[in-house]
């Protein structure tokens, strides 16, 4: 699961990454599209979406219904767990370059017109209080006048000329990196995946008999909870999205046309290739949901990043607002179409 999951960030990021050498979006918005087109809701819309299937009546997982919801929120929770690795770590830099440009562009965009536009002010200023002195310009002043217009030119082009040494890029990348790491979501997830891979531990904590049982009813009692409130947000993110934005309605369309036609595609093509070679175990459940991953809308957790960073927070309700509205006859469309190569 780890490498599909790599798989589906490292496609739909080359996708997307060719829309907008296609399309030429805003630079600023490059990333934002290369986040929706790699980043899948692969959290709590695999664990509403999953059991609901094991529940279903003739589904090709078998007959045993309990079994199959048991199974299903384990491929679930470990989808969920493992994609916050990704998103939190890949997509968050994207996002984090994208708000770093836009913002060094309304800086530049801001300041230098305003500097140039007192500098002129104070020539004229400079003119009128002079224009009754009947002096000829001499080839000092007009080398002067030189300075002047070029000095608002180079104070702009200031920070594109400073280079950094490589050691202070490669203390940058490490602080990024770590910054990322601590993120909440990551350390949770390394948290529970130690706690699961060590038996004493996970004796400790989960089970009937485990002395520490009530650390998992608690977490339990709190993850119910957490999956309504996600689904009240994404609510309340797609009623923003009847607002304009400035993107294209191509890149729009481009964006739906990865996530909900290219992306299934290569999702079928590489499980039935990982499992005919071997890779993958002859659970019919555990290729469904890997074949389901290629085909959810985009992470909630873009929109979160988008206001953490003050960049393209129209375009992103927007962008959530078609993508959530095709995912209700894409993903049954396509759910479809998995349960039927499986069966």
């Amino acid at each position: 699961m780890p490498v599909n999951i790599a798989i589906t960030f490292l496609v739909g990021s080359a996708l997307g990454w060719l829309a907008c050498k296609i399309l030429k979006p805003p630079p600023h918005f490059r990333g934002l599209i290369m986040a929706f087109c790699s980043a899948g809701n692969l959290g709590n819309l695999l664990l509403i979406v999953v059991p609901a299937v094991c529940d279903e009546d003739g589904n090709p997982f078998g007959n045993d219904r309990s079994q199959c919801r048991s199974r299903g929120l384990s491929y679930s929770s470990l989808s969920m767990a493992l994609g916050g690795l990704f998103i939190w770590t890949y997509t968050y830099s994207l996002m984090q370059k994208s708000g770093k440009l836009y913002h060094k562009m309304q800086s530049k965009s801001i300041q230098c017109p305003a500097d140039s536009d007192e500098e002129h002010l104070e020539g004229f200023k400079a003119g009128d209080e002079e224009a009754a002195l009947p002096a000829s310009a001499g080839p000092d002043d007009e080398h002067n006048e030189g300075r002047q217009i070029e000095a608002p030119l180079l104070s702009c082009e200031s920070d594109v000329a400073n280079n950094k040494g490589f050691w202070v890029n490669l203390k940058e990348a490490v602080h990024q990196l770590v910054e990322e790491l601590m993120a909440p979501p990551t350390i949770s997830a390394m948290i529970g995946f130690v706690v699961g891979l060590v038996p004493w531990l996970k004796s400790l904590i989960i089970g009937e008999g485990a002395p520490f049982r009530v650390i998992q009813d608690s977490l339990e009692l709190m993850g119910n909870g957490t999956i309504p409130c996600i689904t009240l947000i994404l609510g309340g993110n797609l009623t923003q999205g009847l607002r304009k934005s400035v993107l294209k309605r191509m890149v729009i369309v481009a964006i739906v046309f990865i996530r909900y036609v290219a992306m299934p595609v290569i999702g079928i093509a590489v499980v039935r290739a990982a499992h005919g070679v071997g890779f993958l175990p002859h659970d019919p459940l555990y290729r469904y949901v890997l074949m389901l991953q290629f085909a959810l809308p985009p992470a909630m957790n873009i929109g979160t990043m988008a206001q953490l960073f003050d960049v393209g927070q129209e375009e992103c309700s927007v962008i959530f607002l078609w993508t959530y509205l095709v995912a209700a006859v894409a993903l049954t469309t396509w759910s479809t179409v998995f349960m039927s190569i499986l069966s």
